[in-house]
């Protein structure tokens, strides 16, 4: 039987890249599946793409009337929801003394304030559901250091998640953080980024970048009931990255 038969998630920033691998891969597992993000065009093509089983929601992750518009919604077209993955994310590569306050509070916002609004307003709706998954996608980045803004918005995502998963566990909804390495999406592999990445692969002691499915078969694990007794923990998928 296909490991997400009779679950429906949500799974936002997921017009594309890693978050439309994780949709792709949940469809194909069984779900029903909710994409959520700000680019229409993307989200539409791609909720048609997958057929019946996947509806497109506009939302802005900030927002909390979004949040509760989104929950609503898959609710009414596919009776609860059992799995978040929180995906939606940016990344800022300025150093301390270039970044603006604004530039600050918008990447915190998007990154970790989402976070906690998901899972604010998810929570109810799984317990109603009697039980369910959420996972939070942080970054090796939520272990080492790395960008002033993205790193502390990813140690955060690991955190919150953690103090998520001890309030959670009495109502059977576990929640797990992913943390990813260099993943070749198209923003990492496009043409001026390329010859970086590719010297930079080198460095990985797999000697290369990982495949969006690579991630997305982790998320698939931990959405799924196979993940049953894992809570509040890291998984990790940076090719031995931090190993080193």
């Amino acid at each position: 039987m296909a490991r997400l038969q009779g679950k429906v998630a949500i799974i936002t920033g997921a017009a594309q890249g890693m978050g439309a691998s994780h949709a792709k891969k949940f469809i194909d597992e069984g779900a029903k599946v909710v994409i959520t993000d700000l680019n229409v065009e993307k989200g539409e093509a791609l909720a048609k793409e997958l057929g019946d089983n996947a509806l497109f929601i506009k939302q802005n992750v900030t927002n909390a009337e979004d949040w509760a518009t989104v929950v609503a919604e898959t609710e009414k077209a596919f009776g609860q929801v059992d799995v978040l993955v929180n995906n939606a994310g940016i990344t800022m590569a300025k150093s301390i003394l270039q970044t603006t306050e604004e530039e600050y509070r918008r990447i915190v916002d998007i990154n970790q304030v989402s976070v906690f609004l998901g899972m604010k307003t998810v929570i109810p709706a799984m317990q109603k559901a009697g039980g369910g998954s959420i996972v939070n996608i942080s970054s090796m980045n939520g272990l080492v250091g790395g960008a002033i803004g993205y790193t502390d918005t990813k140690f955060a995502v690991r955190g919150m998640t953690k103090a998520a998963a001890l309030e959670c566990a009495n109502y059977g909804i576990r929640v797990n953080s992913v943390h990813p390495g260099v993943i070749a999406t198209p923003m990492v592999v496009q043409e001026d980024t390329k010859a970086a990445v590719e010297a930079f692969s080198k460095t990985i002691p797999m000697k290369r970048v990982a495949q969006s499915e690579e991630v997305s078969n982790m998320v698939l694990f931990l959405a799924s009931d196979d993940a049953s007794y894992s809570t509040g923990s890291e998984f990790i998928i940076d090719g031995g990255l931090t190993a080193q």
